[in-house]
């Protein structure tokens, strides 16, 4: 398997890192299997976090024992510095290891600095110097906090959503991180879901020869169409340019990235699936998505109170009420034509 350089940690991973969020979505068992086997696999860099309800739990019960393997980042959300050291302990504990190899702020509104006020980072360097961590990150889906980010020189890595929809100024700030010897870790290497093509994804992430891309890896099938991908060509074909651009001009713009920082709602309704429906409906087979149970799920828009936490959340800006009630409207009319 081919191998990087992270920037400047000097941590030498697997160009396919395993992304852990989904694994919170499967059985323990199920888990362990699915992650023992990326591992036996040749992948050895594994992402995961607090936020991940179970994953790192299952992360360390699978491949713990196994710690000089593989290289690992988890995140925290917290926004003070004894928070921060909360969870550090936790995900130790979880994880089963006595160190993180990369510890990252989850996203967070603003980067962390020493003496903002936060303590974040000053806790993050007290944990280093103990060794409990090794390298300092920070994810987001801000390209502005992003930058400032890059641009400080505090952090090891940044991770952001990184795909061939991502327009210019995302793709010149990947560059920017390998002019400043930063690591970038890809996160929506499939822009959740919505690309298709493993293959071509990875071929055009080729490009980029720094970045590691984190698939979100929830079943065996989906590691096989990993492992399939890394035995193909890793040049672009002809036929899968011709994809990559069709996505683009299908998917530009206006659509739901998925990253779940509209949530909670306050009317229960999952945006990151209702927001995307029109393109699930098209892009996926359509009968999974015309039960009674997605029916249910999208009826709930209807119950929205117009309390703008899901657009005054939105780090792409989307006006998502607007684009729910689209997406029922389509809904609609796409189950009338094609009954289940």
């Amino acid at each position: 398997m081919k191998e990087v350089l992270l920037g400047r940690t000097g941590l030498r991973v697997n160009k396919d890192g395993f992304g852990a969020l989904p694994v919170q979505r499967t059985s323990k068992a199920d888990a362990v299997v699915l992650l023992r086997r990326a591992l036996d696999g040749g992948i050895n860099f594994f992402d995961t976090a607090r936020a991940y309800t179970d994953s790192e739990e299952k992360l360390g019960d699978a491949i713990g024992g196994r710690r000089n393997d593989f290289f690992l980042a988890s995140k925290t959300k917290a926004i003070k510095g004894e928070d921060f050291l909360k969870d550090l302990e936790t995900s130790l504990k979880n994880l089963k290891t006595s160190h993180i190899d990369i510890y990252q702020f989850h996203n967070p509104p603003f980067c962390p600095k020493p003496g903002d006020g936060t303590g974040l980072y000053e806790a993050a360097l007290k944990v280093r110097e103990q060794g409990k961590i090794r390298f300092i990150g920070i994810t987001n889906h801000r390209l502005a906090v992003a930058r400032e980010a890059i641009d400080s020189g505090l952090y090891d890595t940044l991770q952001f959503p990184f795909n061939y929809l991502s327009d210019e100024k995302e793709q010149a700030m990947v560059r920017y991180c390998e002019e400043k010897n930063m690591g970038f870790i890809c996160m929506k290497a499939l822009s959740g879901g919505l690309i298709t093509d493993v293959a071509a994804s990875r071929a055009w992430l080729a490009d980029f020869k720094g970045a590691v891309p984190i698939w979100g890896i929830q079943r065996e099938s989906e590691l096989d169409a990993l492992f399939a991908a890394q035995r193909e060509n890793a040049v672009l074909s002809a036929e899968q340019r011709r994809r990559i651009e069709a996505d683009r001009a299908e998917l530009a713009g206006n659509f739901c990235r998925a990253c779940d920082y509209c949530q909670p709602c306050p009317a229960g309704i999952k945006i990151s699936t209702c927001a995307r429906m029109f393109l699930l409906l098209r892009r996926s087979p359509p009968a999974q998505f015309l039960t009674e149970k997605f029916k249910k799920e999208m009826d709930k828009i209807e119950d929205c109170i117009h309390c703008n936490h899901c657009k005054d959340n939105c780090p792409y800006g989307l006006d998502t009420p607007t684009l729910l009630e689209k997406n029922l409207a389509d809904y609609r009319k796409f189950s009338a034509e094609f009954p289940v």
